[in-house]
């Protein structure tokens, strides 16, 4: 039987998930990192992109997650985010519609408030589109 390392991922909303999975891979802010039973602790920023938890060798539940922070412990993971949006329920039309919205709104003057509440909307539609494509890529293999 496989190691496994008990995760709980909470939104502002809702827990979303909580329960084993034998590998963790979270997109931190320096980049992919994968978290494994008997993890050294440690706590970092996420950005956005993909969580995928390994819960069985063939089972893989993926999220999309715009922001929070990720801890480790050694038998435990805790990610604490912002939005959670499961694979299943992600709208690439909608992500479509706010990245355009945004642009047509950055091309505008505006007050620099403004523009960096829609570059941070351009900048999560456009993680959220590419998360979209490489689920969409995952699924072709």
């Amino acid at each position: 039987m496989a190691l496994k390392v008990h995760v709980d991922i909470v939104s502002a909303e809702a827990v979303i998930f909580s329960g084993l999975a034998e590998k963790v891979v979270v997109p931190a802010e320096m980049g992919e990192l994968g978290v494994y039973p008997r993890h050294a602790p440690l706590l970092t920023r996420l950005r956005p992109g993909l969580v995928r938890l390994a819960l069985t060798a063939e089972k893989e539940e993926v999220l999309f997650v715009s922001s929070g922070f990720l801890e480790v412990q050694p038998h435990l993971v805790t990610l604490l985010a912002d939005t959670v949006v499961r694979s299943k329920d992600l709208d690439e039309t909608a992500a479509l519609a706010a990245k355009e919205r945004a642009e047509h709104a950055i091309k505008q003057p505006i007050s620099p408030d403004d523009y960096a509440r829609y570059k941070a909307g351009l900048e999560l539609s456009t993680m959220l589109l590419r998360g979209i494509d490489q689920l969409r890529a995952r699924s072709k293999r």
